[in-house]
């Protein structure tokens, strides 16, 4: 980055092509077109993109369906964030930030819609009573992990995954910036799996399915390509968790749910995977 750019007084929004998600970025929220969500026959309403945030939600509902807990049945409907789905009315009603995933609950009336992956993994918790331990000092650890993801990913994401992968122009301080950041927090993460087999104990909870989508894509290299660059073999107790768990046939079904490519568009039922997993 040259040091000759000086800010304005006021910030003037310039419309640019400079990644492949400029053409929807802008400074203003609100929703862009009509169009009113799809709704199905089941409880829960899923309106998503197989990214990491979407795959965690995913993900906690196989694993709920997995236990035998109907009523965590779904209909997952494809929001496609590069055709700029997410800013349909239907969708900006229940999410005013226009950001995947998003869910309804049509089990409760009037229908609950939760938006926030955070949160979303929260409410299926509490709601079906598992995977959140119940005792005070185990549910608080879990949920500081938890937000530990919600807090650091941004940087992973926004940060590192943008200028490293996404920017069409590459420059040094950006990406050495982010990079030292991504590198931390996967050491945060390598040595927390040191002494734990998962991310908050003994038990596998949401803390992990909030996690892995994006720490564990990053250093199997199915997420920014990056795993190299990250020299990301060296976290070996990070690199066994993410095995661990990628061998899970919940997490196999999970990852495949609005996928454009190579998976599902949309899911209603068990029926759906077939012939995937």
């Amino acid at each position: 980055m040259t040091s000759s750019y000086v800010p304005p007084r006021v910030w003037k929004w310039e419309p640019k092509n400079d990644n492949q998600f400029a053409s929807i970025n802008r400074p203003t929220a609100g929703p862009r077109t009509e169009k009113t969500l799809p709704v199905g026959q089941n409880p829960l309403q899923l309106y998503s993109l197989a990214t990491p945030n979407g795959q965690k939600i995913t993900i906690l509902l196989e694993e709920l369906l997995a236990l035998g807990i109907s009523g965590a049945e779904y209909d997952a409907w494809l929001i496609d964030i590069g055709a700029g789905d997410q800013f349909s009315s239907g969708f900006v009603e229940i999410n005013p930030n226009s950001k995947i995933p998003a869910l309804v609950d049509h089990s409760v009336q009037p229908p609950l819609a939760i938006f926030e992956s955070g949160a979303i993994l929260l409410y299926l918790a509490e709601k079906f009573g598992v995977f959140l331990p119940k005792d005070i000092a185990a549910r608080t650890h879990c949920l500081s992990w938890l937000f530990w993801q919600v807090g650091s990913a941004p940087m992973l994401g926004g940060g590192f995954g943008h200028f490293y992968h996404y920017a069409a122009e590459k420059y040094q301080y950006p990406i050495d910036r982010f990079t030292m950041e991504a590198k931390r927090q996967l050491d945060v993460l390598d040595r927390q799996l040191a002494c734990n087999e998962y991310i908050a104990g003994r038990d596998y909870t949401i803390a992990d399915m909030a996690i892995w989508p994006w720490y564990g894509g990053v250093v199997s290299n199915q997420v920014y390509g990056a795993a190299e660059f990250l020299e990301a073999s060296g976290y070996q107790n990070l690199l066994r968790w993410q095995q661990q768990i990628a061998e899970r046939p919940t997490v196999k079904r999970g990852r495949l749910v609005n996928r454009k490519e190579g998976g599902i568009k949309e899911r209603h039922s068990a029926a759906d995977f077939q012939g995937l997993v």
